[in-house]
């Protein structure tokens, strides 16, 4: 047998199959990782939750800041 054709059985026999089990057997791994999903899940909703908080804060400030903005304007027209 010619090696040339040797290899090309070689291929077709052995080596396709191979890489279909390989593929396959990724697959499964990749789908039974509940416990990852979750948990990758729970630290966003934390990461939200941290957003969140941060917004209120922020939204805080600005309404303290335009508080202080429309006194200084009312005190300079009553004033002036």
């Amino acid at each position: 047998m010619e090696p040339s054709v040797f290899l090309a059985a070689l291929l077709i026999f052995v080596g396709i199959p191979a890489f279909t089990v390989l593929r396959i057997a990724k697959l499964r791994a990749a789908r039974n990782q509940p416990e990852d999903t979750t948990a990758r899940l729970e630290a966003l909703e934390n990461r939200v939750q941290e957003l969140e908080q941060e917004q209120a804060e922020v939204q805080e400030r600005l309404d303290f800041a335009e508080r202080v903005l429309s006194k200084a304007r009312d005190e300079r027209r009553i004033g002036g």
